[in-house]
């Protein structure tokens, strides 16, 4: 999953930067447009016809941090000089081969005060010149998206597209409408939000095994709420991998691992405790850690236990239910397959230090986050379908209810 800080650097635009020189017969002085004709006293022969425009204006604050740059017409530009303004590091960019635009070669930095200097030549090689001054868009008046799956992954069928904005949405429709998520498989796709912060996306059944999805973020500039602008443009594709759904039936304890409508394997669990139940409904995995600690504490069960090395753990739900390995029960009374003993988790047998050939250690190496575990006959309630990527345990009807468009 994508940090806010990463999601910044990897959602928004590259953009570029060339450096110039020393200027002859400039058309401008401090002025972001330039190398206009005045026709007055005969300076259109002394003047350049190319005009230069840089995006971001002189003196202007709140300026794009994906698509900030300089463009010219009717010549072409030479050199573009972008820095931190008051002697900062230079901003490496890119000329386009046609010599007509330039970008920063990567995202700019939020609330930073930058200079551009560009050059140009017209057609008769005389010379224009533009420059700006100007900041832009701070934290407090932008938002971005913590989102996932990341570009290029490949996730299971049930992966929802999640979004986590750093700042209360209140013009839901205009975020939720800069935001496109589409399939190869032609499935419909529909967002939901949940609450002012996060806002998923996911088709009536399960993605299509195979099939590309494509996000495109269009949010740089969208005001979510006021006086406060998206910075995100970016597009995302990521890929589903084959279809793998597991059922854990508490009332036998055991987990039936189907995949491509084929059954793998029929693996003994222990599900959780009468004390402490197993939620019902599908899950959705959503990380999974070779080794983690597990601390009772974080989930407000006081000092029961403090487990510094749980192996092959995958989360279920945010508030901490997991399908891991479990090397400290009774091997004399082994539980598993045989009654529930966790605290709410779905436990496999396995070893310590995640080695050897153990039903934990198969499960998870032919796991993927995005697949699907669903747990049945469980005397608990259905899992909230904010806990977690859970959101398909409400019907399309309750989903598209959520919706914004």
């Amino acid at each position: 999953m994508t940090t806010p800080d990463i999601a910044a650097r990897r959602t928004l635009g590259a953009c570029a930067a060339l450096v110039i020189g020393a200027l002859t017969l400039t058309a401008c002085g401090g002025s972001a447009d330039a190398g206009k004709d005045d026709s007055k006293g005969g300076s259109a022969a002394r003047t350049s016809t190319a005009k230069i425009v840089i995006s971001a204006k002189d003196g202007s604050t709140g300026a794009s941090i994906n698509t900030t740059g300089v463009k010219v017409s009717d010549g072409k530009l030479t050199e573009v000089r972008m820095t931190v303004a008051g002697g900062g590091e230079s901003v490496p960019g890119t000329l386009s081969a046609d010599g007509a635009s330039w970008k920063p070669k990567e995202q700019l930095e939020r609330g930073t005060k930058y200079e551009i200097s560009a050059t140009a030549k017209d057609s008769n090689g005389k010379t224009a010149a533009a420059n700006s001054i100007f900041t832009t868009v701070t934290t407090s008046d932008s938002f971005i998206g913590t989102y996932s799956p990341d570009n290029g992954t490949t996730v299971g069928v049930g992966m929802p597209v999640s979004f986590t904005f750093d700042k209360a949405i209140s013009d839901k429709k205009a975020v939720q409408s800069h935001i496109k998520v589409t399939s190869s498989s032609g499935q419909k796709v529909a967002g939901h939000w949940f609450g002012e912060q996060r806002l998923d996306f996911r088709p009536d059944d399960y993605w299509k095994a195979g099939s590309k999805v494509t996000m495109k973020i269009d949010l740089d500039g969208v005001e979510g709420a006021n006086g406060v602008f998206g910075v995100q443009k970016k597009t995302v594709t990521f890929t589903i991998g084959r279809s793998q759904v597991s059922t854990v039936d508490v009332n036998t304890q055991t987990m039936t691992v189907v995949r491509d409508g084929q059954t793998l394997k029929s693996v003994p669990i222990s599900s959780g405790s009468a004390q402490h139940t197993t939620y019902n409904g599908q899950m959705v995995i959503s990380e999974m850690f070779p080794q983690t600690r597990m601390n009772s504490q974080t989930v407000g069960l006081g000092g029961e236990y403090d487990i510094p090395d749980v192996p092959h753990a995958m989360r279920l739900t945010q508030s901490g239910t997991f399908i891991h390995g479990n090397y400290w029960y009774n091997k004399g009374n082994p539980p598993f397959g045989r009654e529930g003993t966790s605290h709410g988790c779905v436990g496999l047998a396995d070893a310590q230090g995640a080695q050897g050939d153990t039903p934990a250690k198969w499960f998870y190496d032919n796991s993927l986050i995005g697949d699907v575990v669903v747990v049945k006959n469980s005397p608990d309630k259905t899992v909230a379908p904010d806990n977690g990527l859970n959101g398909w345990n409400m019907s399309w009807a309750e989903w598209t209810a959520g919706s914004a468009d």
